[in-house]
């Protein structure tokens, strides 16, 4: 195959391309704080609802990356070195940072939900004989999300990430001084089993910055394996069409996300 010419471009296209970009001020977390943790710390005594508390304080978040694990062959063809890849490895975890109330609201959630995970008792204080019996995965995993959206949210498409079976690992040292006061902040590290992220096409009316929030991403919505998207809810063509055999049928389709969730779940 001849390699490609340089082509002419129009300054239209180049509007179109590049002069739309996506911003990183634009995104919302949302944190789904077990009800175990909350029943058993007293959470709701916290001004406010819990989950609205965190996704408004939250300022800053990375969204989630990953990588092949391969394998190296160098024997195949002589000077040549290939790899392949065997298996996809997720970043081992995640960081939020939160906007810290007069309350320390955010602070008192996040060592109370640590302190749970470790099985603290809530008399324990400055005694010195101190034990830990560590709760039980089930009870202190949870999922949280990321959406990712513009400022024109209800003319395009949100990227949402949903990190399944997460819960907070570290609390990050917050320094304190008597310089110039600025405002506090809580950096949070969650660790996640992985991710998986989905592009939800919007239906409803525009928001504006001042008002309204995206809708929450829900994992019914899509199940990511691979390069198979799966929206059962939507007219998605790649999980309906068979290019080999058409339309794939209801009862196939369902066969095959029952395939897919089986997979997701052995990982």
């Amino acid at each position: 195959m001849p390699a490609l010419s340089p082509q002419l471009r129009k300054v239209s296209d180049i509007k179109a391309k590049l002069l739309q970009p996506a911003l990183t001020s634009h995104f919302q977390c949302t944190f789904n704080i077990p009800e175990t943790v909350k029943k058993q710390l007293g959470f709701n005594n916290i001004v406010g609802d819990i989950g609205d508390t965190l996704m408004i304080s939250c300022s800053e978040a990375s969204l989630p990356g990953s990588s092949l694990a391969t394998h190296e062959l160098n024997n195949d063809f002589t000077g040549v070195t290939q790899k392949h890849a065997y298996r996809r490895l997720y970043d081992d975890r995640a960081d939020f940072t939160f906007y810290v109330d007069n309350q320390y609201s955010q602070i008192r959630i996040f060592e109370g939900w640590i302190r749970y995970i470790a099985g603290e008792q809530l008399s324990f204080g400055e005694a010195n004989n101190v034990s830990y019996r560590v709760n039980y995965p089930k009870n202190y995993k949870t999922n949280i999300y990321i959406s990712k959206f513009e400022r024109n949210f209800g003319k395009g498409n949100a990227m949402d990430y949903t990190f399944v079976n997460a819960f907070p690992i570290a609390v990050n040292s917050m320094p304190v001084s008597y310089d110039t006061s600025s405002l506090l902040k809580c950096t949070v590290s969650f660790s996640y089993d992985r991710y998986f992220a989905g592009n939800v096409q919007v239906q409803s009316e525009p928001y504006s910055l001042g008002g309204g929030v995206p809708r929450q991403f829900e994992t019914k919505d899509y199940i990511t394996a691979g390069n198979l998207n799966i929206a059962p809810n939507q007219n998605n063509l790649s999980a309906n069409f068979n290019p080999e055999r058409g339309p794939i049928g209801e009862s196939t389709q369902a066969a095959q996300q029952a395939s897919t969730l089986s997979n997701i779940g052995g990982l």
